[in-house]
Parts: structure tokens; sequence; C-alpha cells
């Protein structure tokens, strides 16, 4: 897909970067120097979008007329709470354990900013995992090493794969990008531009 402008992606994220090349898109990386706070009372729903602001001014060039940046942030949510990133392996055995049997919520923010423009949007998926064994989910754990994935797992891996009963909404929002929507407010970019 020919954009008239360079695409700049403010992550570090594989899967990010791997969801833009499946889609056809050109784009440049840069890395992000954000922290993932968020100000408190911040509506839960609100925060990916807002933390994907954070990324992608946190890469912006002011001087780059001709360049989006597109900052992404991607969330898991149980029970009315944020479930981020594990902090060690007990973390990630913890909260894959807090997920056995349930559904939550997978909400990623995306921003995209040229020049005085900023479009700013997120889209929720729901995701059910069937109850899972202690042995798997320490299996699991052990061996891919979740610890760099907001709810301690990844849905195209092992534990996605075998524990994930029915998703609702998109499949790559889950992995961390809702790549339709994203073309779409490209496109659109895209139209306005001179």
């Amino acid at each position: 897909m020919d954009l008239p402008f360079i695409l700049v992606l403010a992550s570090a994220s594989p899967r990010r970067n791997q969801l833009l090349q499946a889609a056809g898109l050109q784009f440049e990386v840069r890395l992000p120097h954000a922290e993932e706070t968020w100000p408190a009372g911040l509506e839960l729903e609100k925060i990916p979008a807002y933390l994907a602001e954070k990324k992608a001014a946190s890469v912006r060039n002011r001087d780059e007329p001709g360049e989006v940046i597109l900052g992404a942030d991607t969330l898991v949510f149980l029970d009315g709470r944020v479930l981020g990133k594990p902090r060690d392996t007990t973390d990630a055995i913890r909260i894959l354990e807090s997920l056995s049997g349930r559904m939550h919520q997978v909400i990623t923010g995306v921003c995209l900013l040229q020049g005085n423009r900023r479009i700013l949007f997120s889209e929720m998926t729901e995701v059910w995992f069937r109850n899972l064994e202690p042995d798997e989910i320490r299996e699991y754990v052990l061996r891919y090493q979740p610890l760099d994935k907001a709810g301690a797992y990844a849905i195209q891996e092992r534990i996605g794969i075998l524990g994930i009963e029915e998703i609702r909404g998109s499949y790559c929002n889950v992995m961390g990008l809702p790549v339709s929507q994203l073309v779409c407010a490209l496109k659109s970019l895209a139209r306005q531009m001179p």
C-alpha cells in the first residue's frame, strides 16, 4: 500500500512490526521513550489511547511535515482492572491463572500524529480462555517467557492457540494492533493531504 507520507512506527514490538509488514505497509521504526504511566482517575478504557499518544509524541520530529507517527499500546483488562506486563515468571503465572476459565478484554489504543492533525482511537476485543491446567500455564511461561506481553500471553503462541475458546472482535487487536481500523485511518489521512 503506497502512502503519500512516511509512516513511522513508535514501537519496539515485533508483533506490530510483523502486522504492518503483513498489511503491505512501508514504515520506519523509532523506539519510543515514554513511561507507561497515566494520570490517576483516567477512565480505564482511555488508558491505551493515552499511552499510544505518549509514545507517538516521544518520537515526533516537528521539523518533518511528511511524516505520520504511529503510536500504539495494548492493555488487558479483567474485572475492571489493568493487567499489565508481568514483573517476573511468578507474576506471569499468577496473571494466567486469573485469566483461566474467564473472559477478559484486550484494548489497543492507536494514535496517528501528522502536522497539527491527531487521530486517536481504540479497539476492544473480548477473549475467553478455557480452564487452563496449572502445568500448561507453568510450561508456557517457562518456555515462552511472556514478560513483555500485556496479560502474560500472546494469542499466536501455544497458550493462545490451545487455550482460547472464543474471541469477539479483532484477532490482530489482541496481537497488538487493530490493522483494519488503522488502514482506514491512514487512507483517510492520505485523502486529506494536499
